[in-house]
């Protein structure tokens, strides 16, 4: 199976385009990566799979893009808050 595994940073974006045994997971395909050697701060708590939420032990398909989403730095409700403020001023 051919996959293809993304972390986007803030200036860069880290790809790895991978080649699997069918049934392989999530986890498998991020491990295989190598992403978590070149980045040790890397979290795993939210990852996806074309833009839907699942969980490391998901099974893949073939052609599937593993997205590791980067934890929020700010509370989407508490910038739109400050914003409505800003554009009532």
């Amino acid at each position: 199976m051919r996959i293809e595994v993304v972390y986007a940073l803030a200036q860069t974006q880290e790809r790895a385009l991978l080649e699997l045994a069918p049934g392989s997971t999530v986890r498998d395909a991020i491990h295989a990566s190598g992403l978590l050697q070149r980045l040790p701060q890397l979290e795993l708590a939210r990852v996806g799979v074309w833009g839907r939420t699942v969980g490391p032990d998901t099974k893949l398909r073939d052609r599937d893009r593993v997205e590791v989403y980067r934890p929020l730095t700010t509370d989407p409700k508490e910038v739109r808050r400050r914003r409505a403020a800003k554009a009532r001023k």
